[in-house]
């Protein structure tokens, strides 16, 4: 009992250590991210923190996942390396013995992922979603940042814009080139404004400036000097709703079993039951010779959850593309890492054993 209650107290502060690092991590290279997204005009500024929390809300199962991995590994080796087993096993328990607090410390992070893949990031993933369609269905003026070009909804007109205020409806030392087959205009202005007719249509009203028209390939250009000089603004057509699978419910997914969809609720299944095989798995990967170093068990362990990642990842694609029947995907893999935990405990349980009858015998 004095064990148990001393794994769990372990598991539990390296648990809220390893986390806070992981999170750490991954708000800044989403910071770092989103922010360059946002310099290069493909996101809008404002849309920065909403965009971040809900990319926080998406990994967090992960992140939990490989939180409870590491928390139980790093609990367990430490363990063999103060030599703390060797009393557990003196008293006649063995290394399954640590089944059942491990598992106890891992399923209600197992239950907080289920909600969190389920529930949550579908939600957060349709929330990102819809924040991205709403800037890019913004009028060409909406878009266009000072000091910067920008190009057109139709790719045939860029605006460059010295100064804009803040309600984005005045600007000023506007430069706008516009391409109609192999016919180029210019037109430079000092200042310009935006204004709404009745029927809905906006226009870049521009004052005291020059147009110049010309032929590709061809040196000679027309002027034209004006007082006021509209330019209509073309509005994003109404994007369609986004198709993905990851942006969809769960009920959404059972409701149409399309491939795409079954590969998206294989992901989500796999998550949960990855925190709970890991945990096991991370048991006999722990063990250890403490004259010999940990780095082998760590280095083995790193590999074992990197493959198991990636061949969800695999299994995911292969029901996507309809290369793989669900059926055997969302059961496959998890079964092979049971497998595969349930021999590692053989091994760790009956090797020593075998090889103290070995020393008797030949005595």
């Amino acid at each position: 009992m004095l064990f148990k209650k001393a794994l769990r107290r372990d598991l539990v502060n390296l648990a809220g250590v390893v986390f806070a690092t992981l999170f750490v991590i991954m708000l800044t290279t989403s910071l770092i991210r989103l922010l360059g997204r946002a310099a290069g005009g493909r996101v809008d500024t404002g849309s920065v923190l909403p965009l971040i929390a809900f990319n926080a809300i998406n990994v967090l199962p992960v992140l939990l996942v490989l939180t409870v991995y590491v928390a139980v590994l790093m609990s367990l080796t430490r363990a063999f390396r103060d030599s703390e087993m060797v009393i557990w096993f003196a008293s006649g328990q063995s290394l399954a013995a640590w089944i059942r607090p491990v598992m106890g410390f891992a399923a209600p992070v197992a239950l907080l992922v289920a909600l969190l893949a389920f529930f949550a990031a579908p939600w957060a993933n349709r929330q990102a979603s819809e924040y991205q369609q709403r800037f890019a269905q913004r009028e060409d003026i909406s878009q266009v940042s000072a000091g910067r070009f920008r190009e057109s909804v139709s790719a045939n007109r860029v605006f460059f814009v010295e100064e804009l205020d803040e309600a984005h409806t005045e600007v000023r030392n506007v430069f706008v080139t516009q391409r109609e087959g192999e016919r180029i205009t210019v037109v430079v202005s000092r200042s310009g404004r935006i204004e709404n007719e009745r029927d809905g249509t906006r226009y870049l009203v521009l004052e005291d400036g020059r147009r110049y028209d010309g032929t590709q390939g061809r040196p000679d250009f027309r002027l034209m000097q004006f007082e006021r000089y509209g330019l209509r603004l073309e509005p994003r057509s109404p994007s369609l709703a986004d198709a993905r699978a990851k942006v969809k419910s769960t009920l959404e997914l059972l409701a149409e079993r399309t491939p795409r969809n079954l590969g998206e609720l294989l992901w989500r299944i796999s998550l949960p039951v990855s925190a709970l095989l890991m945990a096991l798995l991370a048991i006999p990967l722990s063990a250890m010779n403490p004259r010999v170093g940990r780095s082998i068990n760590l280095l083995m362990a790193l590999l074992a959850y990197v493959i198991y990642s990636n061949l969800t990842s695999v299994l995911q694609a292969s029901v996507a593309e309809g290369r793989l029947s669900f059926r055997i995907g969302v059961w496959a893999l998890h079964a092979a890492v049971l497998a595969l935990a349930a021999f590692l405990f053989w091994r760790r349980m009956t090797l020593p054993r075998f090889t103290l009858r070995r020393l008797v015998l030949r005595r």
